[in-house]
């Protein structure tokens, strides 16, 4: 049984922090962060930080104790995925050039990815759906779902553009800004504009 503890808190008198981290990896993201989830939300509290989300790559492994914890240490906890998106149907197993329409040189992508954060229980059982579907139906090198899924269980989520591998980035990088203008539109459609954002990193 994992040990739910308080950790110290930040001294007194620190302001609360009007920056909250919505991107964090834990060590369940292989090969991409070593940060286990206590120590990330001992961090939080030390900086006296309202909130906190993890986001690990294609997995909700670490959200139960996550949610726990920053309920413990009076945070509170934002549930999201890292997810990695298909070209097409989460099913196929292709791969396609990173601009869409691509040119010679171009570099092949399996996937794209995508953050989901959860706004509500709604998000979450949504969330759920998602990680299992990617796991049970769209493995591929990795755990994917495509955008008609996201149409199917999207309520509840908060979208963000996610990193240097996400889609909007991708084209923005080639240089393809109408392409990319298009792809924005396509996710703050879905979403809607008070719940799809674009990251800065």
């Amino acid at each position: 049984m994992a040990d739910y503890h308080e950790f110290e808190s930040a001294p007194e008198g620190t302001p609360v922090a009007n920056f909250v981290h919505l991107h964090v990896h834990s060590d369940y993201s292989l090969l991409d962060s070593c940060a286990t989830i206590d120590k990330l939300v001992a961090k939080a509290k030390k900086l006296n930080m309202p909130a906190l989300a993890l986001t690990d790559h294609g997995n909700m492994f670490g959200a139960l104790n996550f949610e726990k914890l920053c309920h413990v240490n009076g945070i509170n906890p934002i549930v999201g995925e890292e997810f990695y998106v298909a070209f097409g149907s989460h099913k196929e197993k292709n791969s396609v050039p990173y601009s869409h329409k691509g040119e010679d040189g171009d570099r092949q992508a399996r996937y794209f990815h995508l953050i989901l954060l959860c706004e509500n229980e709604t998000g979450y059982k949504n969330m759920s759906w998602l990680s299992s579907i990617a796991f049970t139906e769209g493995m591929w090198y990795k755990p994917r779902i495509d955008f008609e899924l996201l149409e199917k269980y999207h309520e509840g989520l908060i979208c963000c553009s996610a990193c240097i591998a996400g889609e909007l980035p991708q084209l923005l990088l080639a240089g393809k800004d109408e392409e990319a203008k298009e792809v924005a539109l396509k996710y703050k459609n879905l979403f809607g504009p008070d719940h799809y954002y674009i990251e800065l990193q």
